[in-house]
């Protein structure tokens, strides 16, 4: 007797978003089935991993982090360069830390002429990623959509505290926009309402729900996610049938048990293998729950998910 497989008939399909430009462009979403469930429908687009750079040299990253980009930390378009070249990175993530009135606060002008030196050496996708501080982010990210309204850069991350003025940079210079929402399935609706409403078009448009790594509230932001992915898929919820993003790797390199020492606390071994395990663990639950770009930081931990993403969808 033939084991009949019961099936979850879908009603919706997630967007497809075109990424950059030329050659090098990249195309995420179109699912019209849960992660990963090639049983019941279709996954066009695999999903994608961004590798992160920083605008300037970070001071308080473990040395497992630092060691594969020892020689380029202080340039970040020559560390931009090597994770395209060396790692095989499709699309570059590039935070802007530098920024942040709380740290070092560049200013406006000298953090866009970074973006476009960054931007000018790569042909695969950029995305811009802000400090959260709706009037700094406002400030930088008006200046580097003027400064880079050619290259189809993706922005991020736009709140409801800032959403009318950095869509307006979106519409005028055709830059995508990342929406981010803090864990909840309702905001991040609500957001992308507002976006919609302003003029952004569908095809210009990333939802970034906000994530944590294992230990720090994972299950939480994996609920939400699911929980998007069931109203785009099975309740025809189109204010949330967009890609997802999860920018997992400052939530885990910041974490204790990726800093501690092995001579700290020897009892938790080796702090390379445990901070790469950990991210690569993180990221692969995101991927589970749903995410279609996840932005990553260590070259060992993306090649494991990488491989999970081949085993996966090897049918």
């Amino acid at each position: 007797m033939a084991l009949d497989i019961p099936r979850t008939t879908y009603s919706g399909k997630i967007k497809e978003i075109t990424l950059g430009k030329g050659s090098k462009a990249v195309t995420v979403g179109g699912e019209t089935s849960y992660p990963l469930y090639l049983f019941e429908g279709t996954m066009p687009h695999l999903p994608r991993i961004a590798m992160e750079v920083w605008d300037y040299a970070p001071d308080d990253w473990p040395e497992a982090a630092l060691e594969p980009f020892a020689d380029v930390i202080n340039d970040p378009v020559a560390w931009a360069r090597k994770c395209v070249s060396n790692y095989g990175a499709e699309i570059i993530c590039l935070q802007l830390m530098s920024i942040d009135p709380n740290g070092m606060s560049r200013d406006a002008d000298e953090a866009a002429q970074v973006v476009k030196k960054v931007s000018d050496a790569l042909d695969v996708p950029l995305i811009v990623w802000g400090t959260a501080n709706h009037d700094k982010d406002v400030e930088v990210l008006r200046r580097v959509g003027e400064l880079c309204q050619d290259k189809n850069l993706i922005i991020a991350p736009v709140e409801e505290g800032d959403y009318k003025k950095i869509g307006a940079i979106a519409i005028a210079y055709k830059h995508t926009l990342i929406a981010s929402s803090p864990i909840d399935i309702n905001l991040a609706k609500q957001l992308n309402i507002l976006l919609g409403n302003l003029g952004v078009p569908d095809n210009l448009l990333i939802i970034d729900p906000t994530v944590s790594c294992i230990g720090y509230g994972l299950e939480y932001a994996y609920s939400v996610m699911e929980r998007i992915r069931m109203a785009a898929l099975t309740q025809q919820d189109e204010k949330l049938q967009f890609p997802i993003i999860c920018n997992i790797s400052k939530e885990v390199w910041k974490s204790k048990e990726a800093k501690l020492t092995k001579e700290e606390n020897p009892e938790m071994g080796d702090a390379k293998k445990r901070g790469i395990l950990l991210e690569a663990m993180s990221a692969t639950a995101l991927l589970l729950a749903g995410a279609d770009i996840l932005v990553m930081r260590h070259p060992d931990a993306i090649k494991l998910v990488r491989e999970t993403i081949t085993e996966l969808t090897s049918v």
